[in-house]
């Protein structure tokens, strides 16, 4: 009532009255929080003391540090989640803290031979294919000529050892979803001359969104109570699992971080030469936006720091400028150049407890719940320093989706060294767009559609939606539309050639 809220004529508030009820609210907050956080450590007392753990004294401890880190940060989360980034505050960043990639200065072989003996590159390969209808880790779907995603890289480390003759390894950061598979996977490279290393991240309880309260009962309970935090718990996990000091006892100063699924993300000699001639500890891999990645972080100066801003800590009423291509206009492609060294230092000084935390929402068993991430590239502020490299496209080809694996599989690409070179005889700059229906989003049934990826060098845009099934031996030039309509179903015959193009109705071949 003192407010005006009760009573029938409405009073304006001052801006004294204003500046309580804001006070009221953040100490009501702080109560919930303490009265939440003291609930969330019983809790979590109950889980680390579970009788479970028996004999396991190493899991013990592993989960004891995870509990540590989920600990914090959520705390943090309770004490920050009314907080919202300033708008009138970001700005563009300078020019010298986004530098053109083709103004770097060119390594020599003789430095290149000195780099090489320094540098390990760390694969996030955490996720699963379930998006694309598979079964296991993302790292193991078939891309092109019978490999997969691992098979290409091992490939291109193999290459660089025997080029230069050194031993770059492999860090694998695996996820609970992924280790066991992954494990029984890289047995094959055994007898390789790369050397694989793997560490799981954190495994972090979900917690219910109406009561923050976690939902596993038991530290060994169904593996959905719980989930990976993210790509930004790398630096806790490396640290915890031992992976970072191995590394620096080998002698190892830089490591080139990048998402499995990316094939243009491959070591370059000239970023990690223009690292080691400027000093910084973190680079960030940025290149131009297009109209398909405005929902990609960015980064930004804020505060005097360069920053990455992800759309998720964008205000509602913001988001459309955060889209913009014109506003924001380049993208974090997640190749991310670090020193080895640096994240020793942001760990055991507790640096990276202020990182950004994103709060992502979910269903289980018809109950909403949430999982607090954080991405690994929000870690740049930390780190002295630091900028971004505006890097070609061509250091960014995710398979995210079958239309993705479309491009890949086509004549658009060979492959070199397990690296993928766009083909010398495509006419434009960049690759088609290509827009694949839900019939083709399962790999299988992309699969049983397309019987042989067709000739696709001189094509522009291709769209199939519907019951369609695409022969051998196809060529697409131009713009090409291929659509069934609900009940129709369309074969395009083996051998066909199609330019500027739109294809309905009904066209069926029939064996006979």
């Amino acid at each position: 009532a003192e407010y005006g809220v009760l009573k029938k004529k409405k009073t304006p508030c001052t801006k004294n009255k204003m500046s309580n009820l804001r006070t009221v609210s953040r100490e009501y907050l702080n109560l919930t929080a303490d009265a939440a956080e003291h609930e969330m450590d019983k809790l979590l007392k109950v889980l680390e003391d579970s009788k479970e753990f028996n004999e396991k004294k190493k899991e013990h401890e592993t989960f004891e540090k995870e509990m540590a880190g989920f600990r914090k940060m959520f705390s943090r989360f309770l004490r920050t989640r009314s907080e919202k980034i300033e708008w009138a505050k970001i700005k563009p960043p300078s020019e010298d803290l986004i530098i053109p990639y083709d103004s770097l200065n060119k390594v020599d072989n003789e430095t290149t031979l000195g780099l090489a003996s320094k540098v390990c590159i760390l694969k996030l390969n955490g996720g699963l294919g379930t998006t694309m209808g598979c079964v296991g880790p993302k790292s193991v779907i078939e891309v092109k000529d019978g490999l997969n995603f691992l098979d290409l890289t091992i490939k291109q480390i193999k290459y660089l050892n025997k080029g230069y003759g050194c031993n770059v390894p492999l860090i694998l950061m695996n996820s609970f979803n992924t280790h066991e598979d992954t494990l029984n996977v890289i047995q094959k490279y055994k007898f390789s001359d790369v050397e694989v290393l793997t560490f799981n991240q954190s495994k972090y309880p979900r917690i219910y969104k109406e009561t923050l309260q976690p939902v596993p009962q038991s530290p060994f309970s169904n593996l959905e109570d719980w989930y990976p935090p993210g790509h930004g718990d790398l630096f806790a996990s490396i640290y915890n699992t031992g992976i970072l000091k191995q590394l620096l006892d080998d002698g190892k100063e830089y490591v080139f971080v990048s998402n499995v699924d990316n094939l243009g993300a491959t070591v370059d000699w000239n970023i990690l030469g223009h690292m080691v001639e400027t000093g910084a500890e973190f680079l960030m891999e940025v290149t131009d936006k297009t109209r398909s990645d405005v929902k990609g972080g960015t980064l930004i100066e804020y505060d005097g720091k360069v920053k990455l801003l992800e759309i998720a800590q964008v205000p509602q009423n913001k988001v459309e400028d955060f889209k913009s291509i014109k506003k924001f206009k380049i993208f974090n492609t997640n190749n991310m150049w670090i020193k080895l060294e640096a994240i020793k230092r942001v760990i055991e000084n507790n640096e990276l407890n202020e990182m950004a935390i994103i709060q992502n929402t979910k269903s289980l068993d018809g109950k909403p719940i949430i999982q607090l991430e954080t991405a690994a590239g929000a870690a740049i502020e930390f780190f002295n320093k630091s900028h971004g490299i505006n890097v070609p496209r061509s250091r960014f080809l995710p398979v995210k989706a079958t239309s993705d694996l479309f491009l890949i599989q086509s004549d658009l690409y060979t492959i070199k060294d397990g690296k993928l070179e766009m083909n010398p005889a495509r006419p434009f700059p960049g690759p088609p767009v290509v827009k694949l229906g839900k019939e083709f989003h399962k790999v299988g049934d992309y699969n049983e559609r397309v019987n042989g990826i067709p000739n696709i060098i001189e094509l522009d845009q291709l769209t199939i939606a519907g019951d369609v099934v695409i022969g051998s031996n196809v060529t697409l030039k131009g713009i090409v539309i291929i659509v069934a309509n609900h009940g129709s179903h369309i074969d395009i015959p083996s051998g066909s050639i199609l330019e500027n193009k739109v294809v309905t109705g009904n066209l069926r071949i029939l064996d006979h």
